[in-house]
Parts: C-alpha cells; structure tokens; sequence
C-alpha cells in the first residue's frame, strides 16, 4: 500500500523523526571530530563500512537474507549515491571550511528542495500552500536558532557552501528516488543495509585514489570513537528509522528532519555539555514548531472543521427561530 504523505503523521511517526533528529545531530559533533586527523572521503567510507558490517551482523541474527538481482542492487547504488556518497563527501569537505553551524543551516534547505523536487517527480506529494509556508517559517527559525550572525559567514567560502546546498539537494532527490523501495516488499533493515553497502564499495576506489590512506597515520581514540559513534547511530540505526518513516510517511515529510537537527544539537549540548539556552534558540525551536505545525496541517485543519461547525449550528439555530415564528 502505497504512502499517503500529504496526511498528517501520527504521534509515532513524530517520535521517530525527533530519534532520527537526535542521531543526525550527533553526527556534524563526530564529524567535527574525525576530520582533525582523517581527508573527507576516508572518514565517509569508515563510517558507511562500519555501517554495513554492523547492519551484516544483525540481519543474519534477525535470520533474514539480503535482497538478490539486478533490479534490487540497481536500486541499492542509486539511493547510495543520492543518499551517502555525494551528500556526506559534500558535507565532510564542507565542514573543513565553513563552520558546522553554518553547515546545519544550509543542509536545513533539504526540505525546501524535497518539497521542488516531490512536485515535479511525484504524483501524490503535490506542492500545497500551507506546506511552502511551514517550511519557509521552519528555515527562519533553523537560521534563528543557530545564530543569524553566523550568516555573515556566507560567500567566505561559497565553493563549500554550495557544496552543502549540492548535498541538500541530493538528499531531496534521495527521498523521492527511495519511495521504491515500499514496493520491492524490504524491511528497513534490508535497505539500510543495501544502501551503506552499496556506497561502501563506490567509495573505497575513490578514497584509495585520493586519500592514500596507507600514508595516514593511525587515528587516536577519540576519532575512533567519533567514526564508531556516526556508524552506529548516525547511519546505521539513523538509516533503519528512516527507511521506515520514508515507507508510511513519504518523502517531504521525512527529510522535515533537517528543522530538527540543530535543536537536537543544542539541545544536546545543553543536556550533555552543560551549554546554556539563550532566548535566541527559545524563539528559533518555537518558529520551527510553528513550520512543523504548518505543514503537518492537522491544528489548521482542526480549527477549520471547528469554525465550520460554529457556522452550520448558527445556520442550523436561525432556520430553527425562523421555523417557530407565526
């Protein structure tokens, strides 16, 4: 049965888009980490590859077997490459040169090119008005929240910021390009797991190539401890919830996510890092509440169902008085 994304997402589906925020978030922290000491492509290849072993492992102690033929792996290379290696190459190397608030900005555009790219490739995610106002609200309180000053950053660096944008866009083309998967009959597990495992094998040649890796030097605990960190909560179960988010919910409605993943990441460094909440990220997460609110329609729809039963009781209260009148 396929998706019907343009209806509002039950209260489960909101619970795995904020989980899925929270491991997305996590990931701008271990990627700021790992790329002290390791080029953007390696740290991409160990974080999908670990990734694959991790995803490996558990599918054959769910006792489930991974998907055969042309038609499923052709499937698995093109959602990893929309999906892993361009945008996380793109953001990796981005992040080397502008800032990762910055960073979570420009990749919170993905929304607003899903909504592009859903209307003209899709027959049921149509462009509505009160979608292109929930997002346009949602990004001013991206931007509100991480700080309008880092803006003054921009066209420091445009070849990284358009690297994000590009990255951005790949992601919306992903969500879309993934809607098939619904109808191939996969668990989530099972396309997590072609996903990482297809851009694990595009990414080595690229990274052996461009990197050399035998000429790294051995990464410290920490950076081992940010890869493993981003392989298993920020790709592997990060890509389990999405696929089956992407499933019952549709595409526009996932990649929402990107609002969410600089309140996660201050919300986490407030939680975990003891950083203060300044009324600049009060403002910006209640703007973004509002754009989630838009788009999800159902408040609007529910004040409009309201009004329009205080109309048919007035309506239906002046016939009764004209009825009884001699």
């Amino acid at each position: 049965m396929p998706p019907t994304p343009n209806r509002s997402m039950t209260a489960f589906e909101w619970l795995i888009l904020i989980g899925l925020s929270a491991l997305w978030g996590g990931s701008f922290f271990f990627t700021g980490i790992a790329v002290q000491e390791l080029p953007p492509v390696t740290v991409v290849v160990l974080r999908v590859g670990l990734a694959a072993v991790i995803l490996h492992v558990a599918i054959r102690a769910m006792g489930l077997r991974m998907a055969s033929g042309h038609r499923a792996w052709a499937a698995f290379f093109g959602m990893g490459l929309l999906n892993n290696a361009i945008p996380f190459s793109l953001i990796v190397w981005g992040q080397i040169h502008i800032a990762s608030g910055l960073a979570s900005i420009l990749n919170a555009t993905t929304p607003l090119w899903t909504v592009l790219v859903a209307h003209l490739l899709t027959r049921d995610e149509k462009v509505t008005g009160n979608r292109l106002v929930g997002v346009a609200v949602g990004f001013s309180g991206v931007v509100v929240t991480v700080g309008p000053d880092v803006l003054n950053g921009l066209r420091a660096n445009a070849v990284a910021e358009l690297a994000v944008l590009g990255a951005a866009l790949s992601y919306a083309l992903a969500g879309v390009f993934g809607r098939r998967f619904k109808t191939m009959g996969m668990a989530p597990i099972q396309t997590a797991t072609g996903q990482v495992t297809a851009s694990t094998a595009m990414l080595i040649p690229i990274a052996l190539v461009m990197d050399r890796p035998w000429h790294l030097g051995f990464p410290s605990q920490e950076v081992w401890g940010a890869l493993v960190g981003m392989a298993v909560l920020s790709t592997a179960l990060a890509y389990v919830l999405y696929f089956r988010l992407l499933a019952s919910a549709g595409a526009v409605n996932l990649l929402l996510v990107t609002f969410l993943i600089p309140v996660s990441a201050v919300l986490l460094g407030s939680l975990l890092l003891g950083e203060r909440l300044a009324p600049q990220h009060f403002a910006g997460m209640g703007l973004i509440g509002l754009g989630l609110a838009c788009i999800d329609g159902r408040l609007f729809k529910r004040r409009h169902l309201q009004r329009a039963s205080r109309q048919t009781g007035a309506v239906s209260g002046s016939a009764t008085r004209i009825r009884q009148e001699p």
